[in-house]
C-alpha cells in the first residue's frame, strides 16, 4: 500500500539524517547554515519540545507503540486523510526507533529569530507537523464539516 511506503520513506529519511548528525556533528555543536537556521546535535529524552522527559523512555515507547497501532489501523480502514496519517506514522516511527535504540530522540534543526529559538527538532518532527497541518486543513475545508448539509437544511432535519 502506497501510504505505508510513504511512512517507510519518512522513517528512512529521518534515520539517515540522524545518523549523519550523530556521526559528523559533535553533541551541542552548532553549524550556521542560514541567518535563521543552524544544525545542532542535541539529545531529547522527552517528547515534543522536551515534554514528559521525567517519565522515562519506557513510558514514551509504550505510548508511541499505541499511537503507531492506532494510526496504522486508521490508514488501513479509512478512506480520507491517509496521506496525512502516513506522514504522521512515519514521523512517529522515526522517533520511536530512536527511543528504542538510544533511549532518547536526536534533534538537529535549530530555527531562530534573534534571541528567540524554536525548540530543536528533526525530520520525524517535521513529517508529524506537516501531517497534522494537512489534517487540520482538510478538516476546515472539507465539505459538510460545518453543520447540516443543504439537503438536511431544506428538509428541516439534521445530519447524524
Amino acid at each position: 500500500m502506497i501510504y505505508f511506503i510513504i511512512s517507510l520513506a519518512v522513517l528512512g529519511l529521518d534515520q539517515l539524517t540522524k545518523l549523519l548528525i550523530v556521526r559528523f556533528v559533535h553533541p551541542y555543536e552548532s553549524i550556521q547554515v542560514l541567518p535563521f537556521l543552524r544544525i545542532v546535535s542535541v539529545r531529547n529524552p522527552g517528547a515534543a519540545f522536551g515534554m514528559f522527559k521525567g517519565l522515562g523512555p519506557a513510558f514514551l515507547i509504550i505510548v508511541s507503540i499505541a499511537a503507531v497501532a492506532v494510526i496504522s489501523y486508521m490508514i488501513v480502514k479509512g478512506k480520507d486523510d491517509r496521506l496525512s496519517l502516513s506522514l504522521i506514522l512515519g514521523g512517529a516511527l522515526g522517533n520511536l526507533a530512536d527511543r528504542i535504540r538510544l533511549g532518547h530522540v536526536v534533534d538537529f534543526i535549530d530555527v531562530y529569530a534573534g534571541r528567540y529559538h524554536w525548540p530543536a527538532f528533526n525530520t520525524a518532527d517535521s513529517a508529524l507537523t506537516l501531517g497534522i497541518a494537512l489534517l487540520f486543513y482538510r478538516s476546515v475545508t472539507r465539505k459538510g464539516s460545518h453543520g447540516p448539509s443543504e439537503g438536511d437544511a431544506a428538509s428541516g432535519t439534521r445530519g447524524r
